[in-house]
């Protein structure tokens, strides 16, 4: 895992603001802690114990892990008087000898849950709600049997419901090679989706009651209601599952029901598209009824389709740069993280832009800051529309930080970076500068960025690397040395940092100390 460790909010993270946060470190306490702690030294040895474990990965500075702490206790309170009891744990990942553990685990942002099996044989995704009774419902079901058998029509209406993606298997026998088939599915998908299995359709809510199988039907809370498939093809069944859960058009709006669909949507592959309106205004059926015609036209073109309420939408609006003044408005972002939109439309505008978009007539969107009237700080401010002239044509070698303003660990990292800054004040030859990954638009592929602080270095000659160090004012520094492009400078420059090295020692110290 990358140095970088605050965490990297993904636009489905942004646009659903989820609770979630960590519990507090170790220690004795008055009252019984029914949350496990594990570290580098007790990890493996606990998780081979366990046939069902659930782990938080966690920071102690993360807000969202402090509101998912007493929520996380509790559940694990309530789960351990379950028969069998079931436990949860934590590990704090940003403690130093512990981040091999949420490298192993590709832990990208916190709080990270997963969920181990066998041992740590298998290892998935936490999906379930970040609230104590939520946590409960779904680690219960994820600590039985992959899918539900279905035996009466209250069965069904237990298993089914009416607002989430289930997939329900018909079979003649519960044995044979599609049965099989299935059941590996459900035990592969089981963290995304609720599985259950019958031997007779009529205690379906909907669909054919004649049929005897084998058939997989999904019944999912949009569109059409329900689809069948009877390819039991391993990898069929998966993209079927996949494909047929996605909304034609994905509602955004206070329904939290929706929650997992937008999430969905944004963690999807296919370009977006997105339509941002105030819903509750008189007219909004007929622009969503065009918005509804081009998402039929476009389904199988790799785009797909979101609808979102002004209401909520304010951090997507502050993460793709518009204001709400500007609504309707449609935004289409593609693989590339390219943006094009289209504000204050009218219902006959969108497939209009659409396909213009589709031919290649629309300009991207760039979001980026003012460029500074002044940039006079030891540490440079660089915008996206100064991205290329401050780094790839000024002719100096450049460090360069892409930061958040709310990251505690950049907050950490500005005076470090100060003084690196001005230590190179005379050398005409090396740039410090930072970069508000939040306020602008990357523009380059270069440029990595999947957490805060991430830092590179691009040197005169071109190449580009990323710092991966100690987040010292030495160790940056003989970074930067290492790296930079051979100029006359750089022997005195080399000089001067054991000069300084020579006269800091005890302000070396206390850097470190604090670090």
């Amino acid at each position: 895992m990358a140095r970088s460790v605050c965490v990297w909010f993904v636009l489905a993270v942004i646009v659903f603001s989820s609770s979630a946060i960590s519990a507090e470190d170790g220690g004795e306490s008055e009252e019984k802690e029914f949350v496990l702690t594990l570290d580098h030294s007790n990890f493996t040895d606990i998780v081979s114990k366990h046939d069902f474990l659930v782990v938080e990965f966690y920071a102690p500075w993360c807000g969202h892990c402090k509101n998912l702490a007493p929520e996380y206790e509790k559940a694990a309170s309530i789960l351990s008087k379950h028969d069998p009891p079931v436990f949860l744990a934590k590990v704090d990942a940003d403690e130093e000898a512990n981040r091999d553990l949420a490298t192993q685990y590709e832990v990208r942002g916190y709080p990270t849950l997963k969920i181990l099996r066998n041992g740590g044989k298998n290892v998935q995704e936490y999906k379930g709600p970040r609230e104590a009774d939520g946590i409960v419902e779904y680690v219960r079901k994820q600590s039985g049997p992959a899918s539900a058998e279905i035996k009466s029509a209250e069965d069904a209406t237990n298993v089914i419901g009416d607002k989430k993606i289930v997939v329900v298997g018909v079979f003649p026998k519960f044995s044979g090679e599609e049965f099989d088939s299935y059941m590996e599915l459900a035990e592969k998908l089981r963290s995304d989706y609720d599985f259950g299995h019958t031997l007779d359709a009529k205690h379906l809510p909907r669909g054919d009651s004649s049929v005897a199988g084998p058939l997989v039907r999904l019944f999912k809370p949009f569109d059409e209601l329900f689809v069948d498939s009877k390819d039991f093809k391993l990898e069929t069944l998966e993209k079927f599952i996949e494909e047929s859960s996605i909304p034609l058009v994905t509602l955004f709006n206070s329904d939290q029901s929706n929650q997992p669909f937008v999430v969905k949507f944004y963690n999807s592959l296919n370009v977006k598209a997105m339509l941002f309106a105030n819903l509750s205004t008189e007219g909004i059926d007929s622009l969503k009824s065009k918005y509804r015609e081009v998402a039929e036209q476009y389904k199988e073109q790799g785009i797909s389709f979101l609808l979102g309420d002004v209401e909520v939408s304010g951090a997507a609006f502050q993460y793709f740069g518009v204001e709400e003044s500007q609504v309707p408005l449609i935004i289409i972002m593609d693989n590339d993280g390219k943006k094009f939109f289209k504000p204050n439309l009218k219902a006959d505008d969108i497939a209009p832009f659409v396909k213009d978009y589709k031919e290649g007539k629309v300009a991207p969107f760039v979001k980026s800051e003012p460029i500074p009237k002044e940039n006079n700080e030891p540490v440079k401010v660089v915008v996206a529309e100064t991205l290329q002239d401050m780094v790839f044509k000024s002719g100096k070698n450049v460090l360069l930080e892409f930061y958040a303003p709310w990251c505690g660990h950049c907050q950490k990292l500005a005076p470090i970076l100060d003084e690196v800054a001005v230590h190179y004040e005379n050398d005409a030859d090396v740039m410090i500068a930072k970069f508000d990954a939040t306020a602008n638009d990357i523009l380059d592929a270069n440029f990595d960025v999947k957490g805060f602080p991430t830092v590179y270095f691009r040197s005169v000659n071109g190449d580009i690397t990323s710092y991966e160090g100690d987040r010292t004012k030495e160790d940056i520094i003989d970074f930067i040395e290492k790296n930079r492009h051979k100029t006359v400078h750089q022997e005195s420059a080399k000089e001067d940092v054991i000069e300084e090295n020579r006269d800091n020692t005890v302000y070396q110290d206390s850097a470190k100390d604090e670090l």
